[in-house]
């Protein structure tokens, strides 16, 4: 990937992690990048970790990712796991040969002891409440699972209604992925088992398929049946484990076929038709305007199907947003074209139009955008403040704050949650860099009452609105007009305030020649004062110009000097022949210097 996109994207979120949370350890991946190891990286694990982001613990390889143990303690990688003691001569010969300081491996053998001795002296005593840790995996469950449609308000489900469950994934919840993700659950149950525990509801069950790909005649006939005969069919759909999990890449967003089949013949015979989703990560939806409600419950742990049945019965309003986009197809995909990649080599030329940074800058129909989410009530959102509508060149050396606030107001009959996302957007053609329409810049959720108004506020920095640049290897902020936007998702804004900001100047490792255009010539103050003394007789001329009959070089840049912000320095260099050929060489030697 090239360096703006490692950095804005791909690096930004552990660099958040490792500044805020300051964790213990970091583990190293796997993969190369550029060409070396994760676990040898000096670059990554020793640069950028430790000396750019100021990291103090330890790194510790992924199972089985090292493969040569001088170059890991070297790259900065601590633990090799699992264990590798037969290797250790490797290690003393290195340092006997002078192949490896022996200051380098002191390091890293430091910092194995200091992260033994700092658990040592956190250690904590007391017995583990299984029943309370079970209680917060079901709300954790709860308030993360997405209501993605509700037409008609069909859920939540009425208390009297005779329903028909449908799928195996009722009878047994796929709650948990596969390979190292799998943990030993204090208690899990079924959705059947939940609902007939809290409610005594009637309740029809019919497998309808199972976990493989391949439709059963009988199996599909007894569910179809079911779900004719009920008032409501709900259908339990996702991804088998066999389709998803460690140690190897999906290479397809489709239910399997059975299941997709099933789904059309239920919602043909039977209009009230709902269907939850039990997967890790998006799928395919040919079906999706078919039934009246579909529910992400997505891998929600041990507390899944007691949930998932809070859910459906009301007992939880739905609060979860969607982290991703849900994409028509596959092919949607902006890395459709390049992944897997050719031989070892995996290129990310999609840059930092991931996800939804793609889709809204395309304009793109998806199935359900990033963000999205419904409730069983509803919120109004009014009285946005920003503090400051416009960003001076000291907002950026006084690591200065902007302050918003909105009001959120409950305007439905029952109590619900309101996540709050707030987008930084760029107007086209208001900023010579190319970057997403809109980013996420922060969200909050509230819980209001019915008729219940809360304040909501965010502080947003220069990095909110910075890029990196590759010119001067740091983040600094594009000069252009902003919007500060409030939204129930990336497609849905209800809310925005202009921002106009200056262009923040770094220096940066470039040459100025005859070729650049003006306006990267006024972003250095260098070359602004150079402008800014010579624009008087610059405007004269166009005056002058603009008074003639006579056709005269440049006329096109009338009526004023617009026109000039995109043209080489070398037409300046032109239209002002009064400057000498010296004064411009001491131009150049001064801003490039």
């Amino acid at each position: 990937m090239d360096e703006r996109t490692m950095r804005e994207i791909y690096t930004s979120a552990f660099e958040y992690v490792v500044k805020q949370a300051k964790p213990w350890t970091v583990m190293a991946s796997y993969n190369k990048i550029d060409g070396t190891y994760m676990t040898e990286n000096h670059q990554y694990l020793i640069n950028l970790l430790r000396k750019e982001w100021g990291y103090e613990g330890m790194v510790v390889s992924d199972w089985a990712a090292v493969h040569d143990r001088v170059a890991v303690i070297k790259g900065g990688c601590a633990l090799t796991m699992p264990s590798d003691t037969a290797h250790d001569n490797l290690l003393v010969e290195a340092v006997k040969n002078g192949n490896l300081e022996e200051t380098v491996l002191d390091e890293r053998c430091m910092e194995i002891l200091e992260l033994a001795f700092r658990c040592q002296e956190n250690e904590k005593q007391g017995e583990y409440d299984y029943e309370k840790a079970h209680e917060a995996a079901v709300r954790i469950a709860s308030e993360s699972m997405v209501l993605l449609k509700n037409e008609n308000h069909i859920l939540p489900l009425a208390p009297s209604a005779k329903l028909a469950f449908i799928g195996k994934f009722a009878a047994e919840s796929r709650y948990q992925g596969s390979g190292s993700s799998r943990v030993n659950p204090y208690r899990v149950t079924s959705v059947l088992e939940a609902s007939d525990v809290k409610e005594k509801c009637n309740i029809v069950y019919a497998e309808g398929f199972g976990f493989g790909q391949e439709p059963d005649e009988e199996k599909e006939a007894e569910a179809v049946k079911a779900a004719k005969e009920a008032e409501i069919a709900v259908i339990f759909a996702g991804v088998p484990e066999v389709m998803e999990s460690e140690g190897f890449d999906r290479w397809c967003m489709k239910l399997p076929v059975c299941q997709n089949q099933l789904i059309e013949k239920i919602c043909e015979v039977q209009p009230n038709t709902i269907v939850v989703l039990q997967n890790g990560g998006v799928v395919e939806m040919p079906w999706v305007s078919k039934p009246k409600a579909i529910l992400e419950a997505y891998l929600g742990g041990e507390g899944a199907a007691e949930a998932i049945w809070n859910i459906l019965t009301g007992t939880v309003n739905p609060s979860g947003r969607l982290a991703e986009t849900f994409p028509g197809k596959l092919e949607d995909n902006p890395s459709y074209l390049f992944w897997p990649g050719e031989g070892d080599r995996v290129e990310y030329p999609e840059g930092v139009y991931v996800g939804y940074r793609y889709y809204e800058t395309k304009k793109m129909n998806v199935l359900f955008p990033f963000g999205h989410g419904l409730t069983y009530t509803e919120f109004a959102y009014s009285n946005l403040e920003v503090s400051q509508g416009k960003i001076e060149r000291e907002f950026y050396e006084s690591d200065g704050e902007i302050q918003v606030s909105v009001d959120v107001k409950n305007i439905g009959t029952c109590p619900g949650k309101e996540v709050v996302q707030l987008y930084i957007g760029v107007l086209p053609l208001t900023m010579d860099v190319k970057r997403p329409v809109r980013e996420l810049k922060g969200f909050q959720k509230v819980s209001l009452e019915p008729g219940e108004t809360q304040r909501v506020d965010f502080t947003l920095t220069k990095r909110e609105f910075a890029i990196w640049d590759k010119g001067c290897h740091a983040f600094r902020v594009p000069g252009g007009r902003y919007q500060i936007q409030i939204g129930k998702s990336v497609q849905d804004i209800v809310l925005s305030a202009d921002i106009d900001a200056a262009d923040e100047y770094l220096p940066e490792s470039r040459v100025y020649n005859i070729m650049t255009p003006v306006c990267d010539i006024r972003k250095n103050p260098i070359g602004e004062a150079f402008l800014s003394r010579i624009m008087p007789t610059i405007n004269a001329i166009i005056e002058r110009m603009g008074k003639s009959n006579v056709e005269m070089p440049y006329a096109e840049l009338m009526p004023g000097t617009m026109g000039l912000e995109a043209e080489p320095l070398q037409t300046i260099m032109r239209m002002v022949p009064q400057i000498s050929e010296q004064e411009w060489e001491a131009f150049f030697a001064e801003i490039n210097q």
